[in-house]
């Protein structure tokens, strides 16, 4: 029986000497690795401006109070005029809008869309008329979704669609 209790305690011992080292190790490890990235992340990563811009948006108040009696004109909201951001990302060819968004599909034949330059996937299409070819981009259709994805206007769609037309004929 002492035997065995010495072997147990003999395991038990060695097995916590490894288990020691190992943890040991890792920690050196750590220590190696906080060292070589503390020199790296200083310079690149905390002092990026973009990098502090995103982290004051982050750990800024999720909301303000207004009280009465006290100046709140920092906590008026600020609404973008009519037309502004959106409208700078509206093309203004229909060869423009193309290359942008409709290439993606229509340059390869993704998902089922006819190929620029395919006239027997294009004729029937273009033979139903504009007004039909407008009303599929405006609505979508098959795994198109409307207007190819985007919020253009419709002026820009059926502009898009001309251009296309134009490649196909």
């Amino acid at each position: 029986m002492s035997n065995t209790e010495s072997s147990d305690t003999h395991f038990f011992n060695s097995f916590s000497v490894v288990l020691g080292i190992l943890i040991l190790f890792a920690i050196i490890l750590f220590g190696i690795a906080r060292s070589i990235g503390a020199e790296t992340q200083g310079q690149g990563v905390l002092l990026d401006r973009l990098h502090l811009k995103e982290v004051q948006q982050n750990i800024a108040p999720f909301a303000r109070v207004a009280i009465a009696g006290k100046d709140n004109s920092a906590l008026a909201i600020v609404t973008a005029p009519a037309g502004g951001a959106a409208g700078a990302d509206v093309p203004t060819t229909g060869e423009q809008a193309f290359t942008k968004v409709c290439s993606a599909c229509h340059s390869t034949g993704v998902n089922g869309a006819p190929k620029i330059g395919d006239h027997a996937a294009w004729g029937p299409r273009i033979a139903q008329g504009k007004d039909t070819l407008y009303k599929s981009a405006i609505g979508g259709k098959g795994n198109m979704p409307p207007k190819g994805g985007t919020t253009w206007p419709d002026a820009t769609i059926r502009m898009t669609v001309d251009y296309m037309m134009s490649l196909n004929k």
